[in-house]
């Protein structure tokens, strides 16, 4: 038996997957000062329904996989460790001059951005190493000693390490580290060559900072997270998401904490690509994911999930790079806990700011006062309110209608269910610019592309996004509820193993290439040796970053060899480049020089199922609920069928309008659009 939760900022999603591999999914509140609490909520409502002991039933887990976004909440609330930055003498702005841009150049309104760590906890160290590896400069070690005893004086708690140039040569990041043990035992340190070994100074700077100032709250986090399900009887695995889309035994995440910031919503495009491989055929898919504060998207390009090293926590140049790879996941402010409210200018906004667990919407009944998103859709009648959560949940209609009417449709002069449809259209166009970004800059046209949604709130609106967005096809899988927490349980252990080494077509160092392979192949190698062992399947994937000469940015290439030998092999990867750019950027020059940066191997070991199970219906889901009213804007009130998840039958085309509820989940469907229940559970969508 194996555990996936998924800790989110309204809800706590787990899946159950028994020795069958059979399916059955749990929601609990999320405790925001104490996230374990949640997880553990969660399985005691998995317990109750098997009618048995928490004990018993964490007995009987062989593996508990967690999500979590504890350390990206850390970074946003300013809860992380009080850091030292520690950098070459004469550049102590590495983290305040970043590299440059800006949203919005001619707003001089907006005052510059404050580095990750500040100017008085930042400190300079004599030495210096060239771009070739030489020694410029010796390390002062009487320096760094000198350094370490104020660091004491002013309690750092963690300390990060970034010198010019440490890629080419660690020798004194290596030996500051090595000073910092034994003047400043207990106090963890990041070097930046270590973690993030890539050729831009900020980037190995700010990735350095952000984790190493995450040691301290993370290493406590997952030690409580372990010790607790520990005494509440479970013996098994556990291992934590990471932003790459993989897994980590959570001891061993700890020691890289950053590598979890975005650790829940990496999952969702692993399942969202299962979903689409079985349910549509189109080439690629968008995956979104409603959560109660945030709508994710990603993509997945014939087969393939992009990363990208450009993940910013915040705006982008006002915020703060992470700087390593991660799941390109686009993020806005738009859930089911978005509050709706009307500006000075009378124009209706929709987020980002959130109610979130708590206080809640108003309809929950906790405190909220603030007309959401889910407020609006409980008085459009896309929700019943006394079937919320399967009934575990009711809903207060009367007091969502009155938080509407007074927020929203007074000040616009409007009806309230005229009010709580702008309020749905409002989000929905939030949604859709935020697919358009990621679609668009990457050459993905959505009209040629299937749209998976997830999340407990993906239901209410994605028939509307999906139409707006010309998609072709929508899937709202049967675990669409718990996307994140369904892809735990398809995800991977895994490990990426990075390492520069310049190299260009026109100059090509195939010995100096072959032997870095080598190296990273041996890396993966130890790992399915060593965490992976036991695994079912393994794989090992290269990458290289690659660029035109006198580019700027890199473009990620997946490589076709594990060796390259002779001109042939080369003039393959030369050719996948030219088209990888053709078809991001529209454009190819053949005739330019090809330079190659960074290199990546990439090892997954598979613990689990080839094929995911399905979710086990409930009796009391086998039958057609009924109808009721529900406003469509443009069609106003209408009579609307509800039905049961389960109560479809496979492969059969039904049409709007209708409204499709499951224990975990709402599917609104208008009249425009037309459904069918696929083989694999999932709710299949023409718009």
């Amino acid at each position: 038996m194996r555990f996936a939760s998924d800790t989110g900022g309204t809800f706590t999603d787990l899946i159950v997957e028994d020795d069958n591999g059979n399916l059955s999914m749990y929601k609990a509140a999320t405790t925001p000062d104490d996230p374990v609490k949640g997880v553990l909520e969660a399985l005691s409502h998995a317990a109750k329904d098997r009618d048995i002991e928490l004990a018993d039933l964490l007995a009987a887990g062989s593996m508990l996989i967690h999500g979590t976004t504890h350390a990206l909440n850390a970074i946003l609330t300013g809860n992380t460790a009080k850091t030292a930055f520690l950098t070459t003498q004469g550049h102590p702005d590495i983290l305040v001059l970043r590299e440059a841009g800006r949203l919005e150049p001619f707003n001089f309104h907006v005052p510059y951005p404050a580095p990750y760590i500040p100017r008085s906890l930042t400190f300079e160290i004599p030495e210096r190493i060239d771009s070739a590896g030489g020694v410029l400069h010796k390390l002062d070690e009487k320096a760094v000693v000198s350094t370490i005893t104020k660091l004491k004086k002013l309690n750092v708690e963690a300390v990060s390490i970034c010198l010019l140039w440490s890629i080419a040569n660690p020798a004194h990041e290596l030996r500051i580290g090595a000073l910092l043990e034994k003047h400043l035992p207990g106090i963890p340190y990041t070097l930046s060559h270590k973690l993030n070994p890539a050729l831009r100074e900020y980037r190995r700077a700010s990735s350095a900072a952000i984790d190493a100032s995450l040691k301290p709250l993370m290493t406590r986090y997952l030690g409580s997270l372990t010790d607790r399900l520990a005494a509440a009887g479970f013996r098994g695995r556990t291992l934590v998401l990471t932003s790459q889309g993989g897994m980590v035994d959570a001891h061993e995440l700890a020691e890289w904490p950053i590598h979890a910031i975005n650790s829940g919503p990496s999952m969702a495009p692993i399942a969202g690509r299962y979903y689409a491989d079985l349910d549509s055929k189109l080439p690629n898919a968008i995956i979104s994911d409603t959560g109660g504060t945030t709508y994710d998207v990603s993509l997945v390009r014939r087969g393939r999930i992009p990363k990208t090293r450009e993940t910013w926590i915040g705006q982008p140049y006002r915020g703060h790079m992470t700087g390593c790879p991660s799941i390109d996941i686009k993020s806005v402010g738009a859930g089911g806990g978005s509050i709706a409210r009307v500006d000075e200018g009378d124009i209706l906004l929709v987020g980002p700011q959130s109610a979130g667990a708590v206080p809640g919407p108003v309809c929950y009944g906790t405190g909220g006062t603030e007309p959401t998103l889910t407020d609006a859709c409980v008085v459009l009648g896309y929700l019943d309110p006394k079937f919320f959560l399967g009934g575990a949940m009711r809903l207060d209609v009367k007091a969502a209608k009155q938080a509407i009417k007074a927020k929203v449709a007074k000040p616009l002069g409007l009806s309230v269910m005229q009010a709580a449809a702008s309020t749905v259209g409002v989000a929905t166009e939030n949604m859709v610019q935020a697919i358009s970004e990621i679609t668009v800059n990457q050459g993905i046209d959505p009209a040629e592309a299937a749209l998976v949604g997830g999340g407990g709130g993906a239901g209410l609106n994605s028939v509307f996004i999906a139409r707006r967005l010309g998609c072709p096809q929508l899937v709202i899988p049967e675990t669409g509820a718990g996307l994140s927490a369904a892809g735990a349980t398809m995800s991977d252990l895994s490990n990426d193993f990075p390492a520069m080494f310049f190299t260009t077509s026109a100059d090509w160092d195939e010995k100096g290439v072959n032997a870095v392979l080598r190296d990273l192949d041996s890396q993966c190698r130890a790992f399915q040796k060593g965490p992976g062992k036991g695994a079912k399947s393994h794989k090992i994937e290269f990458t290289v970053e690659a660029r035109y000469a006198s580019q700027v940015w890199e473009i990620d290439l997946p490589l076709r060899n594990l060796r390259f030998s002779g001109k042939s092999d080369l003039a393959k990867l030369v050719k996948d480049f030219h088209a990888a750019h053709e078809e991001i950027f529209a454009i190819r020059d053949e005739d330019s020089v090809v330079e190659f940066v960074g290199w990546m191997a990439s090892v997954n070991c598979s613990f689990g199922r080839k094929k995911a199970g399905r979710l086990k219906p409930k009796a009391a889901e086998d039958a057609v609920v009924g109808r009721r009213k529900a406003y469509f804007d443009g069609h106003g009130s209408i009579d609307t069928a509800i039905l049961s998840l389960h109560s479809l039958k496979t492969g059969k085309t039904y049409h709007g309008p209708a409204i499709i509820e499951s224990p975990f989940t709402t599917i609104v469907i208008d009249p425009k659009a037309e459904f069918k229940l696929a083989k694999s559970g999932s709710v299949v969508i023409t718009p």
